[in-house]
């Protein structure tokens, strides 16, 4: 194990060094710039004998991902915000031709008015189109997800894009301590790509995305949703090989310090970690909080979600993103929807925060907590609420 100091981006780049796909193709873009430029410099130093591909623009990095992985490449990019928009036709080109393309996505608003900070309304906009979106709350989980992320895209009974969301400044650029495995162990772990069907095999020609007229769109896009499905046993299983290989462990949720809790907040991304030092903070006056860590957002685990929030007497679940539906964010709907399909009845209140890189506080997160001890009481609460908005006092509107 080598011990080592990175940022996101940086973190992200070397795992793509040691993965040493086939085809990079990238396009600049804050925050996620330093990918492609740390990534190119290995190429460009010998480090890896990986075919980079600077483009003119995120549609035509996709695009080159979408060829390249057609052809049979082991295919990696990287982007953010405006750059996840701008290729957004192809996002859905690439999932529904089933082609296993591994993305980082460094999370930052989308315009307008333009903002180059921190928040999800990227991802959460290509929520629907067919991509794996795994959420992280560190540095080491984005090395730790990419390396993954490659094994559960490429696997055989999933065969679907993913993407690896990390907090855009907050995650991408600063610097923490980081545990990296040997490149060999990279190595072995990801093994050879070696897909049953691509452009270039003569002996087996196929077409890859051709006109679907009525007669099989429909099929293909049921296809696809078994990926889909398919792909949470596969994440099980990859996160118990890598935690054997590790010591370190990764599913569909995280769970901290829940056993004994009644009150509790869901999040995504770095703010869980803020979550679970205010969580701490409370168990030392007596308050029972705990943290419910969403790691995999598609697809959506709605069956352990509702299991482990079915134990808790009232819920906080944290959006940064605002869906513009008037009845909470996309996190909140899909865990409510969890909820009341397999019948738990639990109290549940929808914060939207940190929108456009709004700093989310230790005193945010507490008065959350607060919120939850009095409607745990049975006070009545606004369920739609927007956390740091300056001049509400954190109260709904």
């Amino acid at each position: 194990m080598i011990k080592d100091r990175l940022s996101g981006n940086e973190a992200l780049a070397v795992a793509m060094r040691q993965i040493e796909p086939d085809v990079v193709a990238a396009y600049p873009i804050t925050p996620s710039t330093e990918v492609p430029q740390y990534f190119s410099s290995f190429v460009s130093d010998g480090k890896v004998r990986t075919e980079f591909i600077p483009v003119e623009s995120e549609h035509s990095a996709m695009s080159a991902c979408v060829g390249a992985s057609s052809a049979g490449a082991r295919t990696m990019t990287a982007t953010s915000a405006n750059g996840l928009a701008y290729m957004w036709e192809v996002l859905y080109i690439a999932a529904s031709s089933r082609l296993p393309i591994v993305m980082g996505v460094a999370n930052r608003a989308l315009s307008g008015p333009i903002n180059i900070n921190c928040d999800h309304s990227d991802a959460y906009g290509a929520r629907d189109s067919g991509w794996i979106q795994l959420y992280c709350e560190n540095n080491q989980e984005v090395y730790d997800s990419a390396l993954q992320a490659v094994k559960i895209a490429e696997h055989d009974m999933v065969k679907t894009p993913v993407m690896v969301c990390y907090d855009g400044f907050i995650t991408s650029h600063a610097v923490e301590n980081i545990e990296l495995l040997e490149d060999e162990e990279v190595k072995n772990y990801v093994g050879k790509y070696c897909p049953k069907h691509h452009l270039l095999d003569s002996e087996n020609p196929i077409a890859v995305g051709p006109l679907d007229v009525p007669a099989y769109y429909f099929e293909h896009k049921r296809n696809q949703a078994e990926g889909l499905k398919n792909a949470k046993k596969v994440i099980k299983d990859t996160g118990m090989a890598f935690l054997e290989l590790t010591g370190r462990k990764y599913g569909f949720l995280e769970e901290y310090m829940t056993e004994d809790a009644d009150i509790c907040i869901v999040a995504m991304g770095s703010t869980a970690g803020t979550a679970k030092y205010v969580a701490d903070m409370l168990r030392q006056k007596g308050i029972k909080a705990g943290v419910v860590k969403v790691r995999m957002f598609r697809p959506f685990p709605a069956e352990e979600i509702a299991y482990v929030l079915s134990r808790f007497k009232s819920v906080a679940v944290l959006d940064r993103a605002e869906s513009f539906s008037d009845c909470g964010g996309a996190l909140f709907l899909d865990v409510t929807s969890a909820l009341y399909v397999h019948g738990k009845k639990v109290k549940v209140l929808n914060y939207i925060y940190g929108l456009g890189g709004r700093d989310v506080t230790t005193d945010d997160l507490e008065y959350v907590f607060n919120e939850l001890c009095e409607l745990k009481e049975g006070k009545e609460k606004t369920v739609l609420n927007y956390l740091g908005v300056r001049g509400e006092d954190n109260n709904a509107i």
